[in-house]
């Protein structure tokens, strides 16, 4: 007979067996539920966002940012996965120090539906640095883009058209913006040999397809 306390409707479903997805000793690991809100808060999702993709419930999602669960590795790496990192990080280890100077003729260009891109910055950093060059459009063929974070870019050669919202913008070299990417929001070229731009954003666990590049038709990358 189980004498232990039965889980409440709030976490009815989230695991197939409550003693293996968390165990009720708040003081095991005294990092891991500050750590899950912050990370939570750098993607830029909300409680039950986040909850939704890691297949779990807000309230027992809650549970575990306020130290009153603590997470078995399985919803560990199932949280590193929604939040784009690792484990590592989730229990507050602190990694190596990363190598702060990226050196021309470094990491060589990639392409993305025509626009080609450097690295300008380093990896696993709350924001991402980027070399750009933008094709020239002759039609409004960029797709409109809405996700959480923040973008800024700043023209180093050619015109850059840029829609927010109802509003578009030209911006001359040395012109930059800086705005909320849950604006509504495309760029493109507005001269004929393209546009080259230093471009920052704070998607953290953005692929490729998921940054604000590109954007031909049938590219596949709206979000």
């Amino acid at each position: 007979m189980n004498t232990g306390s039965a889980p409440g409707p709030a976490d009815a479903g989230d695991v197939p067996d409550d003693r293996t997805a968390y165990d009720d000793a708040p003081d095991e690991l005294p990092a891991v539920a500050p750590q899950l809100r912050a990370l939570r808060r750098r993607a830029g999702l909300t409680l039950e966002a986040a909850a939704a993709r890691a297949r779990l419930s807000p309230a027992h999602l809650s549970r575990l940012e306020t130290g009153q669960r603590q997470p078995s590795l399985p919803l560990l790496l199932g949280l590193a996965r929604t939040y784009g990192t690792t484990v590592s990080e989730l229990l507050g280890e602190t990694p190596a120090a990363a190598e702060p100077v990226v050196r021309a003729g470094g990491p060589g260009a990639r392409e993305a539906d025509g626009w080609t891109y450097w690295q300008a910055g380093g990896s696993g950093r709350g924001m991402q640095a980027l070399r750009v060059h933008v094709p020239f459009s002759p039609g409004p063929a960029e797709l409109v883009r809405v996700h959480p974070g923040e973008e800024w870019l700043h023209v180093l050669k050619g015109r850059l058209r840029l829609n927010l919202g109802e509003a578009e913008y030209l911006l001359e070299p040395g012109d930059s913006a800086h705005f909320d990417s849950l604006t509504p929001h495309r760029i493109g070229a507005a001269t004929g040999s393209g546009a080259d731009l230093l471009f920052v954003h704070t998607l953290l666990q953005s692929s490729l397809a998921g940054l604000c590049l590109g954007g031909g038709p049938g590219s596949g990358t709206r979000h």
